[in-house]
C-alpha cells in the first residue's frame, strides 16, 4: 500500500494550539457582551436540506453551496435520460439532498420558522459557528470559516439599532481596538435619493456604484453611474450626496433638503435620528463607551437584502477591510412562510479581527498561556510524591501538568519552552525531605524554593 501524503483540502486551514487560544479569546470576549445585552446562543446542524438553502443567495450565491452527495449508490435512482445527458446541474436534486450552509442568517429563519411555538418574541440569539462556500480560494478568502452572528427578530424598536452600535464599541473595545468607526447608513434613505433623481428603479445600480466611492473615486463611480443608466444631470443632482461632509448632524441638516420631497428618504433620516438619541440616552450614565458613529451615505452592503439601517465597522488602525456589519431586514422568514416578522442583525468578522490583533500584537499574554506550571519528573520516587501536588493544584483551578516520563533536566525544560509553560516546580531528594519545593520563573530564570500552599497562593494571582 503506497504512502498517501497527508494535505488539506483546499481552502481550509488547521489551527494550532496557540491560535485556538487567540480564537477563543476573539469567541469569549464577544460572547461575553452579547450575553450581557441579553442576547441566548444557539447551534444548528452543519448540514441543511439542499432545498433550504437554494434560492437564498442569488445565482451567484447558489453556485457556491457545498452539495453533500446522498449516501449509498445515489446514481441509482437517476432517470436514464438525465444520465445520458451527462450533466450534473440536471441531475443535482436526484443525486444530493443536503448541503453544507452558507451562513448562519438562512438556518436562522429556518429556526424561528421551526420554533415558533417554542420562543418568545423578541427573539434575542447569537450564533458562532463555521460556514462553507465553494469560493475560489485565496489569502484572506477560505472556503470554511467562521461567522459570528448577533440578531433579534419580532421587534421594529430602534433601541435594538441603538444597542448594535454599543455591542459593537464594548466588544471590540474589550479585544483591544482603540480606534475604529461604526458606520451607519438607512436604505429608506438611499431609496429617497433615487426616489428624488427620478429613478428609484435604479436603486441598486446606484447603491452598487457609490457603495465603491473610497475603492475607485468619484471619477470612476460617475463612469459607473452612466454605465448603468444615469445622465450627466442625474449625477450632478447626486455629487453633492454623495460627497456629504460634516458632523452627523450637519450631514442629516443637508439630507433633509435634498430629500424634503421624499417621505420614504425623511423616513430614514428619522430612523438615523433615533438611533442617535437612543445611544446618547443610554451614555448619560456611562460616557466611556462614547462611540465613534458616522453616518456615510456610501454605505450600501447588500442592499436588496436590507431594509432599514445598515451598518460596517472598520477599523483605522491597520489597512483592513470591514470587520463587522449588518443590517434590519423585514421579512427574514418570509422565505419559509411566516411572513411579517421583522428583524435586525450584526456579525463579527472573527479572522480580519484576529489579524488585525495579530497586526497590533494586543492578544494579551494570558491568550498565549495554557498549563500555568509543569512538575518535574526525574524518576518513580518523584513522580508519586508529585502525584497529589498536581492534582492539589488542579483543585485550586491552576492549569498543571506532571512530566510523563523520568527524563533529564534539559528535555523537560525544552518541553515547558515550546509549550511556553510560564513556571516549573522541580522535585528532587532535597524538596521531598524538607517539602520545600522550588519553582522556578521560566521567563525570568529566578529560583525560589515555596511550600506547595505558597506556591498555589502565587500561581492563582
Amino acid at each position: 500500500m503506497s504512502n498517501i501524503k497527508p494535505s488539506l483540502a483546499k481552502g481550509t486551514r488547521d489551527f494550532s494550539p496557540q491560535e485556538m487560544v487567540k480564537r477563543n479569546f476573539i469567541f469569549d470576549t464577544v460572547k461575553t457582551v452579547f450575553k450581557k445585552y441579553g442576547y441566548a446562543e444557539i447551534q444548528t446542524p452543519s448540514m441543511e436540506n439542499l432545498s433550504t438553502l437554494t434560492g437564498k443567495y442569488g445565482d451567484e450565491g447558489d453556485k457556491l453551496i457545498f452539495k453533500i452527495l446522498n449516501s449509498g449508490d445515489y446514481l441509482s435512482k437517476v432517470k436514464p435520460e438525465l444520465l445520458a445527458q451527462a450533466n450534473s446541474n440536471a441531475m443535482i436534486s436526484s443525486i444530493s439532498e443536503k448541503a453544507l450552509r452558507y451562513d448562519l442568517t438562512v438556518p436562522f429563519a429556518r429556526y424561528v420558522v421551526m420554533h415558533q411555538n417554542d420562543i418568545s418574541l423578541p427573539f434575542k440569539r447569537f450564533q458562532v459557528q463555521p460556514v462553507w462556500r465553494a469560493d475560489r480560494p485565496q489569502k484572506g478568502r477560505y472556503r470554511e470559516f467562521y461567522q459570528c452572528d448577533v440578531d433579534v427578530v419580532g421587534s421594529d424598536s430602534l433601541l435594538n439599532e441603538a444597542e448594535f452600535i454599543l455591542i459593537y464599541q464594548e466588544a471590540l473595545s474589550n479585544l483591544g481596538l482603540k480606534d475604529f468607526t461604526i458606520k451607519i447608513n438607512n436604505r429608506k434613505i438611499l431609496s429617497g435619493i433615487a426616489e428624488v433623481i427620478g429613478k428609484p428603479e435604479l436603486i441598486i445600480d446606484m447603491t452598487v456604484a457609490i457603495d465603491k466611492l473610497d475603492k475607485i473615486g468619484l471619477d470612476g463611480v460617475t463612469k459607473e453611474l452612466i454605465e448603468r443608466g444615469f445622465t450627466e444631470a442625474d449625477i450632478e443632482k447626486l455629487k453633492p450626496v454623495i460627497l456629504l461632509e460634516g458632523s452627523n448632524e450637519q450631514k442629516m441638516e443637508s439630507l433633509r433638503s435634498v430629500l424634503a420631497s421624499s417621505e420614504t428618504g425623511l423616513t430614514g433620516i428619522k430612523e438615523i435620528e433615533a438611533v442617535f438619541d437612543y445611544v446618547n440616552e443610554m451614555l448619560k450614565a456611562d460616557s466611556s463607551l462614547r462611540p465613534n458613529v458616522e453616518l456615510d451615505i456610501t454605505l450600501a452592503r447588500g442592499l436588496n437584502y436590507y431594509t432599514g439601517c445598515i451598518f460596517e465597522v472598520k477599523t483605522n488602525e491597520v489597512a483592513m477591510g470591514s470587520i463587522g456589519g449588518g443590517g434590519r431586514y423585514d421579512d427574514l422568514t418570509g422565505m419559509f412562510g411566516l411572513k411579517g416578522l421583522t428583524g435586525v442583525g450584526v456579525s463579527f468578522g472573527a479572522d480580519r479581527i484576529y489579524d488585525v490583533l495579530q497586526e497590533l500584537n494586543l492578544f494579551p499574554e494570558s491568550a498565549a498561556i495554557g498549563t500555568k506550571v509543569l512538575i518535574s519528573n526525574f524518576d518513580q520516587e518523584a513522580e508519586r510524591y508529585a502525584l497529589p501536588i498536581l492534582q492539589r493544584l488542579r483543585t485550586e483551578n491552576v492549569a498543571a501538568e506532571l512530566y510523563p516520563a523520568s527524563a533529564k533536566l534539559k528535555k523537560q525544560m525544552s518541553y515547558a519552552d515550546d509549550k511556553r509553560i510560564p513556571y516549573v516546580v522541580l522535585i528532587g531528594s532535597d524538596e521531598m525531605q524538607t517539602g520545600l519545593l522550588t519553582l522556578k520563573d521560566m521567563q525570568s530564570g529566578q529560583q525560589q524554593k515555596l511550600t506547595v500552599e505558597a506556591i498555589i497562593e502565587l500561581l492563582k494571582n
